[in-house]
């Protein structure tokens, strides 16, 4: 059985350069690669292209990356949460290509499975729609989209193993299964790592197979985006 694990999170980012496209798991600030982001503003890499469902918050998450203006162009669905990348984008400092929810998810599981593309009815007629292909099935108009291709994809998990098997927690499990294995290279942090074999088979998320390097993170901060508690 092939050992995937890593010492720690620099040698988990080593061949990461300028001008890629990172793929980045999580849902708000739930799930979110914390340890691989910090890893990547310390990198100080520049002129990225990142695939995430949201762009964080402004002093937290992929807002970090945003700060220091490494980031040229953002795929997302929602990034109402973040002041600084508004500005960038109002500005004209940063690219922006808004897709629904959805299809970032299928364009996501596509690249992961090798389909290079499909159809979807979502955004059509509509501005995401665009300069896109589109066909009729049983007499709904379609969208071809394509899938993502992406050099690293950085996932967050709860559990894994020394063969890359995980093992995802509530909200966690969002974008991060379907980015597992939908890059060249696919980045797992976890926050339990354990020998291969210590893992309910039962209870696994994602297959080793899709992942190239594991480490285990430290120091989750789990910040909550908008917390809403009851009155007194």
């Amino acid at each position: 059985m092939i050992n995937k694990k890593v010492a720690n999170v620099s040698e988990a980012c080593k061949g990461v350069k300028d001008n890629m496209t990172f793929m980045l798991g999580g849902f708000g600030l739930s799930g979110i690669p914390e340890n691989a982001i910090a890893k990547l503003v310390d990198l100080n890499v520049k002129g990225v292209t990142c695939i995430s469902n949201n762009a964080g918050v402004d002093d937290f998450g992929l807002g970090l990356l945003l700060q220091k203006k490494q980031i040229k162009k953002m795929i997302s669905s929602y990034v109402g949460e973040n002041a600084e990348f508004e500005r960038q984008m109002l500005s004209g400092e940063l690219e922006v290509d808004l897709i629904p929810q959805g299809t970032l998810a299928q364009r996501c599981q596509a690249a992961k499975t090798g389909i290079p593309a499909f159809y979807t009815p979502a955004g059509y007629g509509t501005e995401v729609g665009e300069g896109k292909e589109s066909k009729e099935f049983n007499g709904k108009m379609h969208l071809l989209e394509h899938a993502f291709d992406a050099d690293f994809a950085f996932v967050k998990a709860w559990k894994g193993d020394t063969a890359g098997n995980l093992i995802f927690k509530g909200t966690a499990r969002n974008f991060n299964p379907n980015m597992a294995g939908a890059a060249k290279i696919t980045v797992a942090e976890v926050e339990e790592l354990v020998e291969a074999g210590e893992l309910d088979p039962n209870h696994i998320h994602v297959p080793g197979i899709f992942v190239q390097r594991i480490f285990q993170g430290e120091k989750y901060e789990k910040r909550i985006e908008q917390l809403t508690v009851r009155k007194k």
